[in-house]
């Protein structure tokens, strides 16, 4: 028994050792057999590769690729326009006089005393009229200019009026004339008015300031107000300063509410500026008749001298149609007939439901630019004669889309009346007359005075100083857009447009300051077009609704798969490498 025990014990004593024996040969096997060096090497060459491809090669490539190419821009000159401290528009007038019947030191001493004047009444620092003799600077003649350089001839200050002083021995007091189909205001005076050369205030040299204050009062009040709405502060030729800053109420003296309304409702009416208008007449009635009209001829008779004026300011294209069967609107009232009036009526606020817009072939893109509609719509002769009730008119203005003649021809004198087959042109007279004067209305051209030749050259700067303001603001625009979005592109053909217009600019103001408004329309209408092209350019505008966000949305599907392989294998090497260099700063 005791030998049992001892073998039992001998035998327990024994097998821890043989356990651990066992346990540490199967941990043995279980080890990975140790990377020989050329392994290792090879392991890291295939991922310095990787890594070296992605580096040298891929990177430059997709930052060439993907890279946003912006264009310098001159950012602060840009905002400097818009904020009016580069050039203040300012319009010097000039007004020649002729004054034969005085000695040229009466004549000096009449134009000095009406300066004055004129200085001391006029409170509107943009916008001042300059008198000169004509002996003084005469007027180049037609052969002077073709034997001049182009140049030369622009270089000279355009007349704005001329002044012819008659003396007229029956008149009590000076009275003036304004010719009107020129811009020549004759002022007839008695010679007892003469100004003394110790005068300092005469009498006709107050009424001669007077009537020229007359004259230009809704110029400036237009201008006054095109320079509030482009918030310039104001119309000196210095910046103010932020103590004391010009506000726009403070442009001009108050005028009479009425003309303020006038402006302001002539303002509303009329279309946005364009180089290119598109014309379009169109005849309308309800039954077959009429069914031909003497458009061409009425054009040539009563529009094209006016096309023919506007040619320095607009481009026109004109034309025709007409249209039978052309019912009114559902939405729109019927006419009623008035027993006092004998005459079918309108009523005044049914008059914006007029246009059968979704039957009547009126099209708003014919052509390059917009169109300016002009309807005649011949009533039926069951509804003939029609007129608006309020005021018994026949025409309106439709604000910034175009005019309606309603033309109530004579109807024939049989059991059925009907209308005639055919307009002549002298039919056409009345709705063509009226047409010209919305025509003149929707361009902006201004109300008075009377002769039309002074009119088209007061719209002239009414124009250039819109379009300069208009440039600007693009060009502040412009430069506020591409601050804020840092990731649209800017071509360099944006670059060019920007310096295009800032050259423009420049040359615009200068032309104005020197009072060559033709040629600073000119180039405020480049520098509108070349503004407007580089804000619209097509890329920058498609790239301003492509955020971050979705580049990344559309790069994580891509380079995850691709990139989490490539990093966790790196990050091993580096450990390896860190190891091994511990490991070999431990060797003694």
């Amino acid at each position: 028994m005791t030998c049992k025990n001892e073998d039992l014990g001998s035998s327990q004593t024994t097998s821890p050792s043989s356990n651990n024996i066992m346990s540490s040969k199967t941990g043995a096997r279980r080890l990975p057999p140790p990377e020989n060096p050329e392994a290792i090497q090879t392991r890291f060459k295939v991922i310095a590769a990787f890594w070296a491809v992605i580096i040298f090669l891929g990177f430059p490539i997709w930052w060439k690729t993907t890279s946003i190419y912006r264009a310098r821009l001159p950012i602060q000159d840009m905002v400097d326009w818009a904020d009016g401290k580069v050039c203040r528009p300012v319009f010097p007038l000039e007004i020649r006089f002729e004054i034969p019947s005085l000695p040229e030191s009466e004549a000096h001493h009449l134009l000095r005393t009406t300066q004055h004047t004129l200085d001391d009444l006029n409170e509107f620092s943009a916008h001042h009229l300059r008198l000169k003799l004509s002996d003084d600077d005469p007027i180049a003649s037609e052969e002077d200019i073709l034997g001049q350089s182009q140049s030369a001839v622009d270089e000279k200050a355009e007349t704005t009026l001329t002044i012819r002083l008659l003396p007229q021995e029956d008149l009590a007091s000076p009275r003036t004339e304004l010719h009107p189909d020129t811009t020549r205001l004759d002022v007839y005076y008695p010679p007892s008015q003469v100004p003394p050369p110790s005068a300092s205030n005469p009498p006709l040299s107050a009424y001669i300031a007077g009537e020229l204050q007359r004259l230009f009062i809704e110029e400036k009040a237009i201008i006054a107000q095109v320079l509030s709405d482009s918030n310039t502060g104001g119309a000196n030729t210095n910046p103010p300063s932020s103590n004391n800053q010009q506000q726009p109420s403070a442009i001009l003296d108050p005028i009479s509410p009425q003309l303020a309304e006038s402006i302001s409702r002539r303002l509303r009416r009329s279309m946005k500026y364009a180089e290119t208008y598109h014309l379009a007449f169109s005849l309308f009635t309800p039954g077959i008749e009429p069914s031909s009209w003497d458009v061409k001829t009425a054009v040539e008779e009563y529009i094209s001298p006016l096309l023919q004026a506007f040619a320095p300011i607009n481009n026109f294209t004109v034309d025709a149609q007409v249209q039978l069967y052309a019912n009114f609107a559902p939405t729109m009232p019927l006419p009623e007939y008035d027993e006092l009036q004998a005459a079918w009526t309108l009523k005044k606020e049914d008059l914006s439901a007029f246009i059968n817009a979704a039957e009547w072939p009126l099209s708003p893109s014919i052509g390059s630019g917009p169109t300016i509609n002009f309807i005649l719509y011949v009533p039926a002769p069951s509804q003939s004669p029609m007129v608006v009730k309020e005021s018994s008119a026949t025409s309106w203005i439709i604000p910034q889309w175009g005019g309606v003649f309603l033309l109530n021809p004579p109807l024939s004198n049989t059991d059925s009346p009907s209308n005639p087959a055919h307009l002549s042109q002298e039919a056409l007279r009345p709705a063509f007359l009226t047409f010209s004067h919305q025509l003149l209305t929707l361009l902006g051209a201004p109300a008075t005075p009377a002769s039309l030749p002074f009119r088209l050259q007061t719209l002239i700067r009414i124009r250039a100083a819109t379009l300069l303001l208009s440039a600007s603001s693009t060009m502040g625009s412009l430069a506020r857009l591409t601050e804020s979005l840092p990731s649209i592109p800017i071509p360099a053909n944006v670059a060019t447009s920007v310096s295009t217009t800032l050259s423009h600019l420049a040359s615009a103001c200068e032309h104005l300051r020197e009072g060559r408004f033709h040629a600073a329309l000119a180039d405020a209408r480049v520098a509108e077009t070349e503004a407007e092209r580089s804000f619209f350019e097509k890329s920058m505008v498609g790239q301003v609704y492509f955020p971050d966000e979705h580049k990344v949305a559309v790069y994580l599907p891509l380079l995850g798969p691709i990139g989490v392989p490539l990093v966790v294998g790196l990050l091993k090497e580096l450990k390896r490498i860190v190891a091994n260099f511990r490991a070999k700063r431990r060797r003694p």
